[in-house]
C-alpha cells in the first residue's frame, strides 16, 4: 500500500518560515520525481515545485527564491523549506509521486495546511 504523509503545517506570521516534510512508503522513493502542490481555497491546484530522480528542480515563479524543494532518498522524504512566506501563500500543500520512466504511477498524499496570518 502507497502512503505519502505530509507534516509541517500550521500557522506562521507573514515574513516567517516553514518546512513541510512528506514521507514516502510502498514505493521504489528514488524511482520517482516529488513534487508539491497547492490549494488555496476557491482556487485550482497549482505546482509550487518538483524534484526530479536525478535532483533538478523548478519552482513555480510565485515562490522562486522563497521556497527550497530537497530530497533524502535514504529517508524516502521529500522538503520543502519556505521562507518569507506571504498571506497568498495560504493553501492545503500536498505531496505529489511520479514515476514517469516505464509503467506510469501517481500518487497522492492527503495535505497539510498552511496559514500565513498575522
Amino acid at each position: 500500500q502507497v502512503q505519502l504523509v505530509e507534516s509541517g503545517g500550521g500557522l506562521v506570521q507573514p515574513g516567517g518560515s516553514l518546512r513541510l516534510s512528506c514521507t514516502a512508503s510502498g514505493i521504489i522513493f528514488s524511482l520517482y520525481r516529488m513534487g508539491w502542490y497547492r490549494q488555496a481555497p476557491g482556487k485550482q491546484r497549482e505546482l509550487v515545485a518538483i524534484i526530479s530522480n536525478g535532483d533538478s528542480t523548478n519552482y513555480a515563479e510565485s515562490v522562486t527564491g522563497r521556497f527550497t524543494i530537497s530530497r533524502d532518498n535514504a529517508k524516502n522524504t521529500v522538503y520543502l523549506q519556505m521562507n518569507s512566506l506571504k498571506a497568498e501563500d495560504t493553501a492545503v500543500y500536498c505531496c505529489n509521486a511520479e514515476k514517469i520512466a516505464g509503467r506510469y504511477y501517481n500518487y497522492w498524499g492527503q495535505g497539510t495546511r498552511v496559514t500565513v496570518s498575522s
